[in-house]
């Protein structure tokens, strides 16, 4: 694992194209790796938001699915539903990408669009949907940093 990897910070806001592009910030470019392109997935706690992540480091999360039994009933059932909700979207020749329609609709994403650094990812949302979290997501940071050993 390199040092970019871990590089997606900050707030980027953006506009979906009339073609429903999303350009992704120039200095994330470089972090995703533009041509093995970007696994875009539903929350999987049910949140209204798209989490997007550079294929090599989807590929390292998704290494136990690999590993699974074929006799694992859950955890194929939990491969299955995730693969079928999840897109890997290339880039185009200036750093956008086309979400589904379908994704886009699960984060109520139809215009304006807030990226979000989370590290090893980003995070997409709706700017509504995202003020009224962010308030109550600070309120707990000393928690949440403890609760993840920093």
């Amino acid at each position: 694992m390199g040092m970019t990897q871990s590089l997606f910070t900050g707030e980027h806001p953006r506009t979906l194209d009339p073609k429903k592009r999303l350009t992704i910030p120039s200095e994330w470019r470089d972090y995703a790796e533009l041509s093995a392109g970007l696994y875009v997935l539903p929350d999987l706690e049910g949140g209204q938001f798209l989490n997007v992540y550079p294929a090599r480091e989807m590929m390292e999360r998704l290494q136990s699915l690999r590993n699974l039994s074929i006799a694992d009933v859950k955890g194929r059932q939990f491969a299955r539903l995730l693969g079928s909700k999840s897109q890997l979207v290339p880039w185009d020749s200036v750093g956008r990408i086309r979400i589904n329609d379908g994704l886009l609709a699960h984060a109520k994403l139809t215009d304006e669009v807030i990226l979000l650094g989370a590290f090893d990812h980003f995070e997409l949302w709706n700017p509504e949907l995202w003020k009224q979290v962010s308030p109550a997501g600070t309120a707990d940071l000393g928690e949440a940093a403890r609760h993840v050993g920093i």
